[in-house]
C-alpha cells in the first residue's frame, strides 16, 4: 500500500512538473487556473497548439497529450516496479517513458519538415508555370497547387483556400497558411507571393526560380548530413538494447532480483536508468542538424 502511494505521489510530481515546463501551468492543480492573466494562458494554450498541429496531430488537445504522458509514466512505473521491486527505479524509469510522447512528436514533427522541405521547390516549380505560362492569379495558382501537395499539407492549404474564399484577403489568408504549416521555405515562398500580389511587378518569375535554386541546394545539404550519420543513429539504439538486455539476464542469474532488491541496488538501478536516458538524450542532440530560422513569422 504504501508503495502504491508512493507511485501516485511520484506520478503526480512528474505531471505537475511536465506541465510547469511545457504549458506554462502553475499551483497543484492538474489544469490551469481559471483567473489570473487569460491572456497569457490563452498564448501559451495556442503555442501548444500550434506545435502539435505541426506535428500532425491538430486534432490532439495538449490536455490529451498531457495524460498520455502521464499515462506512460504510471506504465513505466509499474514496469519498472514488477521487475526491480523497488519505487526508486519505478520513478527514474516512469519519467523516462514519460518522455517517449515528446520524443516521438519530435520525431514526427522533423519527418513532416522533411518531407515538406523536399517538396517545396517541386511546388514553387508549379507555382512558377501557373502564374507565368498559364497566366493563373497568384492566389488562384497557390490554391491549385495547394491541391496536389502532399497529404501532410493539405489540410493547411485547404484551410486558407476556405478562407481567401470568404474574406477575400490575401495577406491574412498568407499568414494563416503560415502559421499551419510553420515552415521556413513555406515563409519565403509566401512571403514572396505576397509581396509580387501586392506591389506587382514582371520579376515573378526570376524570384521563384532562385528560390527553386536554394531549396534544392538545403534540400540536398541536409540529406548528404543525413546520410553520414546513418551509422551512428544505428548504434545510438544499442544505448537502450545492450543495458536493458544486461538488466534482464542479472535477473535471471543467482540471487539477481534479491540483489535488485538491496538499498544499493536499488540505487545503482535508479543511477542506471538515468545514465542510459541522459546519454540517449545527449547523443540525440549531438546528431540534431540545425533548423532553418524563420524570418517571415
Amino acid at each position: 500500500m504504501t508503495g502504491l502511494a508512493l507511485a501516485l505521489l511520484g506520478a503526480y510530481g512528474v505531471f505537475l512538473l511536465y506541465t510547469a515546463v511545457a504549458f506554462r501551468w502553475s499551483g497543484l492543480r492538474i489544469a490551469p487556473p481559471a483567473t489570473g492573466r487569460p491572456g497569457n494562458i490563452g498564448r501559451r494554450s495556442a503555442r501548444s497548439q500550434q506545435w502539435l498541429i505541426q506535428a500532425g496531430l491538430a486534432d490532439v488537445a495538449p490536455r490529451e497529450f498531457a495524460a498520455v504522458v502521464g499515462a506512460l509514466f504510471a506504465l513505466g512505473l509499474a514496469g519498472a516496479f514488477v521487475i526491480f521491486g523497488g519505487i526508486l527505479p519505478g520513478l527514474v524509469a516512469g519519467a523516462f517513458a514519460a518522455s517517449f510522447p515528446v520524443a516521438s512528436y519530435r520525431r514526427r514533427r522533423h519527418h513532416l519538415r522533411q518531407h515538406s522541405r523536399e517538396a517545396w521547390p517541386r511546388l514553387i516549380e508549379e507555382i512558377r508555370l501557373r502564374t507565368g505560362a498559364l497566366g493563373r492569379s497568384i492566389p488562384q495558382a497557390l490554391f491549385e497547387v495547394g491541391r496536389r501537395a502532399p497529404g501532410e499539407l493539405r489540410p493547411a492549404f485547404a484551410s486558407a483556400e476556405r478562407e481567401w474564399l470568404l474574406s477575400t484577403d490575401f495577406p491574412a489568408t498568407v499568414a494563416s497558411l503560415k502559421q499551419r504549416l510553420g515552415d521556413a521555405s513555406a515563409d519565403a515562398t509566401l512571403e514572396t507571393l505576397l509581396v509580387a500580389y501586392e506591389v506587382g511587378g514582371s520579376d515573378l518569375d526570376r524570384r521563384l526560380a532562385a528560390l527553386i535554386d536554394d531549396r534544392i541546394a538545403d534540400v540536398q545539404g541536409r540529406k548528404d548530413a543525413e546520410a553520414k550519420q546513418a551509422g551512428v543513429r544505428f548504434a545510438r539504439r544499442f544505448v537502450l538494447i545492450v543495458p536493458l538486455g544486461m538488466a534482464l539476464a542479472g535477473l535471471s542469474i543467482g540471487t539477481g532480483r534479491q540483489a535488485y532488491q538491496t538499498p544499493a541496488g536499488q540505487a545503482a538501478v535508479a543511477a542506471g536508468v538515468a545514465f542510459i536516458a541522459g546519454c540517449w538524450v545527449w547523443a540525440g542532440r549531438l546528431m540534431r542538424l540545425p533548423e532553418e530560422e524563420r524570418v517571415y513569422r
